[in-house]
């Protein structure tokens, strides 16, 4: 037996704090009726979740991979230098959001499905972290268009953080996440990006990974991650 909201966290449904939200509401059956805070389940026992019946046969998996430059961050077979093939996993994983072919760093690999959807998405405002490299120096103008909005792609970027790092080097964290969003502010200010990296997303480093390395988020990390990157 084990507690409903650690079984749909588990099974990758949602978080713990998502189901209890979900129980709360109604949005729970356990075999046909409304589930309560605190229930316990059994593996004979038919969860349903929003209308679907969760199994927790497959256990989940969420992965921090440092991808290197030249991976393509699809599951496409025919991709000789995609993601999947490239960290080998046992069992089905696929990419969580995107980084470009040529920029390496973190991305997160999973098979949790549900538990996923939207922890990238624009309107909630997720942190992303980079360290860029460009092809002259790092001015106080470049820093203040930077951080104030470019416009690309016919719309202006959010007002975000940038922090100069060496003469040509500087650190920046996006709430958005346009097509090359990076390369794009960079060029429109008449600036080249010679490396790119991803440092952070939302609570999650890319501290002691090498390239090619990963880890499994997991705990009070996955959990906070889950909850949108809180710190409780």
């Amino acid at each position: 037996m084990e507690r409903l909201n650690k079984f749909l966290s588990r099974a990758g449904a949602c978080s713990r704090r998502e189901a209890d939200r979900a129980i709360e509401a109604g949005e729970v059956l356990v075999n046909g009726r409304p589930a309560e805070l605190g229930q316990q389940v059994s593996p004979e026992d038919v969860v349903e979740y929003r209308g679907r019946v969760i199994r927790a046969e497959d256990e989940p998996v969420m992965l921090a991979l440092y991808k290197p430059a030249g991976i393509v961050c699809t599951t496409a077979q025919d991709e000789p230098d995609n993601i999947v093939d490239f960290l080998g996993w046992p069992t089905r994983v696929y990419p969580v959001g995107r980084l470009d072919k040529d920029s390496e760093g973190l991305i997160f690999m999973t098979n949790m499905g549900e538990a996923v959807n939207g922890i990238l998405r624009n309107r909630y405002n997720k942190e992303k972290e980079y360290i860029v490299r460009v092809d002259k120096p790092v001015t106080i103008d470049f820093l203040t268009a930077m951080r104030s909005g470019v416009r690309i792609l016919d719309t202006v970027t959010k007002p975000c953080r940038v922090e100069k790092l060496s003469k040509d080097q500087f650190r920046i964290v996006l709430t958005q996440g346009l097509n090359r969003q990076i390369r794009r502010m960079c060029e429109a200010l008449d600036y080249r990006v010679r490396e790119l990296k991803r440092v952070r997303i939302m609570n999650v480093t890319l501290d002691g990974l090498a390239p090619g390395e990963w880890r499994k988020i997991e705990g009070k990390e996955l959990e906070q991650l889950l909850d949108g990157g809180l710190h409780d």
